[in-house]
């Protein structure tokens, strides 16, 4: 599982908080600032918004999509 974030964002906090409580391990890609730099995110999820995470073949871009599926796959 990867978690594709920047530090400042919100969304991006509240998507750590949870895998937290739910103790699931992540790996973590920190994205650039501008939308220009996000090169990583953008090849996975052909969008330069973040959190962007990845499961498997899953590929989540909405944080209540990420967090609907955290809640369901790992509670």
């Amino acid at each position: 599982m990867t978690l594709y974030s920047v530090d400042w964002c919100p969304e991006c906090i509240m998507v750590k908080q949870k895998l937290a409580a739910l103790g699931v391990t992540y790996d973590e890609v920190k994205v650039g600032d501008s939308h220009s730099e996000r090169t990583q995110v953008q090849e996975v999820s052909n969008q330069t918004y973040v959190p962007v995470l990845t499961d498997g073949e899953t590929i989540l871009t909405e944080t209540p999509d990420i967090l609907a599926h955290l809640e369901k796959t790992y509670e």
